[in-house]
């Protein structure tokens, strides 16, 4: 029994309670962050640590928190994961940080974290909220990466930089889809993968 309920906390919000696609949360840093993979990679990367590990952290101390403090509480573990995580890209991977600009430090206010704080890890042991978190942060940058991979191939020709698509390919005729690297196609193809995944993927309780 605890490991089909395990394995539940941990499939759940990559299918049926994707945070993106099924709640909808995450939106803003999702469409910010998709022009190429490399930034969605570590976009996805950070938030699936942050939230492990906050969810963790705060299912530990959850029995001495007062209830009254205890938005406060949840919003300093999630400052204090996010500058070690800020400062950790500014000296491992610079140029990353750079395309992420603001967006980091705003994963502080990601509904994600704050809903699996409130609703999970402050409900539930520290191994089910990390694996929680862990798995909320996989369903989130999962579909980054989905988004990020199409808008730069389409867009670009490449994947993390590397070219992909043949130069043989464009002395026929074939031309980047310079659409792909706007930031409205962001929200076109979560759309659409949204609408794939409640077509194909997800049913809904009746």
């Amino acid at each position: 029994m605890a490991n089909s309920k395990m394995k539940e906390v941990f499939t759940a919000p990559i299918n049926v309670l994707n945070p993106v696609l099924v709640q909808v949360l995450g939106i803003c840093s999702a469409l910010a962050v998709t022009s190429q993979l490399k930034p969605a990679l570590v976009m996805g990367l950070a938030v699936t640590v942050i939230t492990a590990f906050s969810n963790l952290i705060i299912s530990i101390l959850r029995n001495t928190i007062p209830t009254r403090i205890r938005i406060v509480v949840q919003l300093v573990v999630v400052a204090a994961l996010v500058t070690i995580v800020s400062q950790i890209l500014k000296a491992f991977a610079y140029d990353v940080s750079v395309q992420l600009s603001v967006y980091v430090g705003l994963i502080i206010t990601n509904c994600i974290l704050m809903g699996r704080l409130e609703a999970f890890a402050m409900q539930n042991g520290p191994v089910q909220s990390l694996i929680d978190g862990f798995a909320n942060g996989l369903g989130y940058g999962l579909i980054l990466v989905i988004v990020g991979a199409f808008r730069e191939l389409l867009g670009r020709g490449s994947l993390l930089g590397y070219q992909i698509i043949p130069e043989g390919a464009y002395d026929f005729g074939y031309i980047n889809n310079g659409m792909m690297t706007m930031p409205a196609m962001a929200l076109i193809m979560i759309g659409v993968v949204i609408w794939i995944h409640r077509a194909y993927f997800y049913k809904e309780e009746k």
